[in-house]
């Protein structure tokens, strides 16, 4: 039998940490807790802790690739095809602000070595340039522009660099290192660093063309890296460098982050240190250019992100100009509105805020404290109490539909999950969540109460929750969707009577004056359809776009490896069916397909759409034939990468150097993505003249 201590004793253990045991506690007398809560599990140090509280921030893809049309440059580009016509960093530090971003990330270094600043340690730079004659500098007037601003400045220096000769060997990590010197020694003020986790691979290397294999753990020295890093600027976050960073990849390039997101290393609950994530996603189709996100769709990454308890890091392309594109500002101006009109009135303040227990009957941690909206205000409770209730009475009916929970970071993440009910003459359920951390988003249909009910169902430790609030997001407009069929036929969804979709077919913007969508029409050449809500009053909604190649209606699978049936599914315009071709030989085999489109075309180039949910067997390296008669193939008409496929396996357009007649032609995936023996095809297409 385990011997009663007295209360005093207890005191001291929880004051220290310790645990104690409900059976050691005297079952006639409540023992008040000493103090606040010790912190449960790990908890964020200085950095991260004003890194989570900036919520969202620009990435800047800007550099050689800007120029060449590429996502991943092979490193052989000459300096002088960097050369913008308009480049003004104010522009794009201004519009960063205008959005309510709190900073960027400038990339002053991409996978191709091209240094957008004259570094000292390498002639590939703008040094060697015909900007500016060669006296340009793009990272010192970005971090001037963003002083000028007001907004914080961060920096990403790609590891892998398919320039230097040296890379892959001891002299290159040397190399690197003197760069982040450079980077962190002459600009300022650095509040994040970004290190790619793309590493290794196929380049020029100096002229070696060749396939250098790296261990991104061990080859960079990261324990080296960060602690250069933290002598130079020690308040600099740094995103990856594995075990060592302060922040982790949120898993996708989609803007969103897993759910749910524990902050204790790679997501787990049971991790060692705090390890945040943070979402990455671009504006474009692609990290340098292409087709644009919508408002609505931002908007839901942002719940997906920082509503997880991540960051947001959301990239702008500057165009070839140097300049953040107008199509691209406008989509910005109408996110920054929604998120202004949706969070610029909390709906919870002046509610009487009351809870099933307080720790030590204290006001330092008073249920109030929930709606302070100070950095150290918080409730919590007393050290046996797991799951406590929390309610808000509004005082009137009041109309939400977003709640926000917030845990007391220095004290860890503690929660698991919560419930939350609404009152309509008794308690109702509302939503569930299951963890809460930095921020939780919970969003629920319109709910009209005037009292709501927040049950902590399960925690690791005592709550400690620092904010409880309401909003009311405004009803987005409907953004059309836009598919075609096998024959050409286009169908815009939803198809409901009266709606006020607009559309084009020329690549125009469309506005009231174009056609209105009342149903099904044929692009059978190809092209850009455009479509727009544009109601009767208010603001139109965004503009979604989808190109096309030519109708596949006489297209016809001549001849696969694997199962020649299934290949079909290759060229079917199907969203959901895609085809896999099993390995039929050695390991590191190539799979094709022949078509023969019907009829001769003057062919100027093709689509490939890799499984977008990511897969293994998407795509990297491919070889594209063309044919009038699909026996005599020649040289390919077109080979190379899709870079940055398996982070990012959006559809891949590939233009030909010239347009060629060709009735047949032949896809050849030489490598994919993990090199296992499959190879997965979404969907082929052809672009004509």
């Amino acid at each position: 039998m385990k011997p009663i201590i007295n209360a005093i004793t207890v005191i001291l253990l929880l004051a220290a940490g310790m645990p104690v045991s409900g059976a050691e506690i005297p079952s006639d007398k409540a023992v008040e807790p000493a103090g606040a809560p010790a912190p449960f599990g790990p908890t964020p140090n200085a950095r991260q802790l004003r890194w989570q509280g900036l919520k969202v921030y620009a990435f800047i893809h800007f550099g050689m690739n800007t120029f060449t049309g590429k996502e991943w440059g092979f490193g052989d580009e000459s300096p002088d095809r960097f050369n913008p016509t308009a480049f003004d960093a104010d522009q794009i530090a201004r519009t960063v602000k205008e959005a309510g971003f709190a900073g960027l990330i400038f990339t002053a270094k991409h996978h191709d070595g091209f240094c957008m600043w004259p570094s000292a340690y390498t002639e590939h730079s703008v040094k060697n340039s015909s900007w500016k004659q060669g006296k340009g500098d793009v990272v010192k007037e970005m971090a001037e522009a963003c002083k000028r601003q007001g907004i914080l400045y961060g920096l990403y220096l790609s590891p892998w660099d398919r320039n230097r000769a040296d890379y892959g060997k001891p002299e290159y990590v040397a190399y690197y290192h003197n760069q982040l010197r450079e980077l962190l020694t002459h600009y300022g003020p650095v509040f994040e660093l970004w290190f790619d986790g793309a590493n290794g691979g196929s380049g020029y290397y100096g002229g070696a063309n060749d396939k250098r294999t790296i261990d991104g753990k061990t080859y960079y020295q990261w324990d080296k890296t960060v602690k250069l890093i933290n002598e130079l600027q020690p308040e600099t976050v740094v995103w990856g460098a594995e075990p060592y960073g302060d922040v982790t990849w949120g898993r996708s390039e989609g803007g969103t982050v897993p759910d749910p997101a524990w902050k204790n290393g790679g997501g787990l609950r049971q991790g060692n240190r705090w390890a945040p994530y943070e979402a990455d996603v671009s504006i474009r189709s692609g990290w340098f250019s292409g087709g644009m996100k919508t408002p609505n769709q931002l908007m839901d990454m942002y719940f997906k992100s920082v509503g997880r308890t991540g960051n947001l890091l959301i990239n702008i392309p500057p165009d070839r100009r140097g300049i953040i594109n107008e199509k691209d500002i406008e989509v910005l101006q109408a996110w920054h509105q929604i998120m202004t009109q949706t969070f610029d009135k909390d709906l919870a303040l002046g509610a009487k805020v009351s809870a099933t227990n307080t720790r030590g009957n204290s006001p330092r941690y008073a249920p109030s404290q929930v709606l302070a909206n100070t950095p150290d205000a918080y409730w919590t409770t007393d050290d046996n109490q797991l799951t406590p209730e929390l309610v808000l009475d509004l005082g009137k009916p009041t109309t939400f539909n977003v709640i926000e929970l917030g845990e007391y970071l220095p004290l860890g993440q503690r929660i698991e999950s919560v419930a939350l009910d609404y009152w309509n003459g008794k308690w109702v359920e509302l939503a569930t969540a299951n963890i809460v951390g930095s921020q939780r988003y919970i969003r629920t249909p319109d709910t009209t109460t005037t009292q709501l009910r927040l049950r902590v169902t399960k925690a690791h430790a005592c709550p400690a929750i620092k904010k409880f609030s309401l909003y009311l997001m405004p009803h987005l407009l409907v953004e059309p969707q836009i598919t075609r069929g096998i024959d050409g036929t286009v169908k815009i969804l939803p198809e409901t009577s009266g709606s006020s979709f607009h559309y084009t077919t020329d690549g125009s913007d469309p506005t009231e004056k174009s056609p209105t969508y009342s149903q099904p029409f044929p692009i059978l050449r190809g092209g850009m359809v455009k479509v727009r809500c544009i109601p009767s009053s208010g603001q139109p909604g965004a503009i979604v776009s989808a190109p096309f190649g030519l109708a596949k209606t006489q297209w016809k699978v001549v001849s696969s490896t694997g199962n020649l049936s299934e290949a079909r599914r290759a060229i079917e315009e199907s969203t959901t069916r895609r085809w896999r071709a099993p390995l039929y030989k050695a390991p590191q085999a190539p799979q094709e397909i022949v078509v023969d489109i019907g009829k001769a075309e003057k062919v100027t180039g093709f689509t490939y759409l890799p499984d977008v949910k990511g897969a293994d067997g998407n795509v990297t390296h491919y070889e594209f034939y063309l044919s009038q008669d699909g026996k005599s193939w020649g040289e390919p008409a077109a080979k190379g990468e899709f870079g940055n496929i398996k982070a990012s396996p959006i559809l891949q357009t590939v233009t030909l150097s010239q347009p060629t007649q060709a009735r047949c032609f032949r896809f050849v995936a030489t490598h994919t993505v993990a090199d296992k023996g499959e190879v997965v095809i979404s969907e082929l297409g052809i672009l004509a003249e």
